[in-house]
């Protein structure tokens, strides 16, 4: 089983509009509401590919009983943490690309925060792999992916996080980092372990055992990139759990990723786009940028 975990989960809202313009009136040609968090999103791509997943995290209040909702229908298994604060929302709008609005989250107290670390500890057991990814809610500690690290014990983790949050995970030594370009920058981060960057319509590098693979798609696409690295995150998860080559981890990655774009909405992908673009994955070997 592979375990996610959104410690700050949301409810997507994603606007449809023609064309975004500052300071001007616009007409939503269509509105999606859905769970969202990048956990989430990876849960719901592995469950969307047929993989044992299960999603766990921190949730509460109205907008939280409606996240629970939608990964019922959804067909999402899930565990998440009860907390007394109300899950936060995100307003995603889309035309040629994606702007987003992230509110901050629900403040979680000490007391929940260990409740988590003790369910967590319980669900691990169970899993291969654990997917840590996305932002801290305010009250949590900066070090909060170093404890699950730790606490993961024989899962093997990835850790898709930024800032303080993933140069604090650093420290457990998980088996997977999972930044963007940006953010491994912005972190100051020595490359140790296997580290995967990715460079958004470039693909993605990953450096292991002393070499780096870069793969790039097959074309550049016009879509919502929001969830197209949790997808990536998704089919590493899959490639860390079946040790598979990295060559073949990254071509999946980056065609998941690829499809991802495609979607209206984060946590969904392109089936047919992924089948095409997957043996179009140009995968070699390169000299390692850091």
């Amino acid at each position: 089983m592979i375990l996610t975990v959104t410690l700050n989960p949301a409810l997507d809202v994603t606007y449809d509009v023609g064309k975004l313009t500052r300071h001007a009136g616009h007409r939503v040609r269509r509105v999606q509401k859905r769970a969202g968090g990048k956990g989430v999103n990876v849960a719901r791509v592995l469950a969307a590919l047929g993989q044992e997943v299960l999603a766990t995290g921190l949730c509460g209040g109205p907008t939280g009983d409606l996240v629970r909702e939608d990964l019922d229908e959804g067909g999402v298994p899930h565990s998440f943490q009860p907390v007394s604060g109300d899950t936060r929302r995100t307003v995603v709008v889309v035309d040629d690309d994606a702007t987003v609005f992230n509110e901050p989250g629900m403040l979680v107290h000490p007391a929940e925060w260990s409740l988590f670390q003790a369910r967590f500890s319980r669900l691990v057991q169970s899993a291969s792999v654990v997917v840590l990814s996305g932002s801290l809610p305010p009250g949590l500690p900066v070090d909060a992916y170093a404890v699950l690290t730790r606490l993961a014990k024989d899962a093997k983790v990835i850790v898709d996080a930024s800032g303080p949050a993933l140069s604090a995970a650093v420290t457990a030594s998980p088996d997977l980092l999972k930044p963007n370009a940006q953010e491994f920058a912005e972190a100051g981060l020595s490359p140790t372990g296997t580290l995967v960057v990715s460079q958004g319509a470039g693909g993605m590098v990953a450096m292991t055992d002393g070499r780096c693979l870069e793969a790039r798609p097959p074309e550049v696409l016009k879509g919502n990139p929001t969830g197209a690295g949790d997808a990536a995150a998704a089919a590493l998860a899959v490639a860390l759990r079946d040790a598979a080559p990295w060559d073949e981890a990254l071509r999946d990655a980056v065609a998941l990723s690829a499809a991802a774009v495609l979607a209206p909405v984060a946590g969904s992908f392109d089936h047919a786009a992924y089948r095409r673009f997957r043996p179009r994955v140009s995968v070699k070997e390169v000299p390692c940028p850091w």
